[in-house]
């Protein structure tokens, strides 16, 4: 039984760097720099498909990109909490016979770093997430990376995330999905993108999960 975990907005909460180097990236291209609150939906989406939304010429996304990632590297990806009761979860699956796989759309360059800092890269057999050149960045595409790479089968699988995309993709790719309500997407999000259930707490993560490999 394979578990995919999104990382963003599921295991830890990074808004603080995602949205500080969002702003970061806006300001140094003279562009107008929304405040933090108004930049919830940027959780979750490839960089890609985020900044043509806030700039007022997108082809300068190659260029905010690079800026954000220059924020993110130099400190910006440790600016994040891991959320309460997900260590317990993690281990509850692996206790249950799960293989856990990480599958992010944040770059794989980032991702492990994060999850090493956070003292949760172990709990994981595979850390998969997308290209510095923008290849994965779709989510489907990522999931498909997965399933091709891991063996996974995707009658024995579900993916866990708390956004639309992770829900979408895994359907694309056969996948059941739990969607989880402490990140940035909405029951009403996760619903209409047709999760197979809705979890409201990491302390019910596990058995939910479960539940969908019987």
């Amino acid at each position: 039984m394979d578990v995919l975990v999104d990382l963003d907005g599921t295991l830890i909460d990074p808004k603080p760097g995602i949205i500080g180097s969002i702003q970061y990236a806006l300001r140094r291209l003279g562009a107008p720099v929304p405040q933090a609150e108004e930049l919830g939906w940027a959780i979750g989406p490839p960089l890609r498909a985020t900044f043509p939304r806030l700039l007022d010429d997108p082809r300068a996304t190659e260029d905010a990109v690079s800026l954000y990632r220059e924020s993110y590297r130099n400190g910006a990806m440790f600016d994040a909490i891991v959320y309460d009761g997900v260590v317990e979860a993690l281990d509850d699956l692996s206790g249950s016979g799960c293989r856990l796989i990480v599958a992010t759309s944040k770059p794989h360059v980032f991702a492990r770093p994060v999850l090493e800092h956070f003292g949760l890269a172990g709990r994981f057999s595979a850390v998969h997430g997308a290209e510095l050149d923008g290849r994965n960045d779709s989510k489907i595409d990522l999931l498909a990376h997965v399933v091709a790479c891991e063996g996974v089968v995707p009658s024995r699988a579900v993916m866990i995330g708390d956004r639309e995309f992770d829900v979408v993709a895994a359907a694309r790719n056969g996948i059941q999905a739990v969607g989880v309500t402490w990140g940035y997407g909405s029951v009403a999000e996760l619903q209409t993108a047709g999760a197979a259930a809705i979890c409201e707490a990491p302390s019910s993560l596990a058995r939910t999960a479960l539940s969908l490999l019987v």
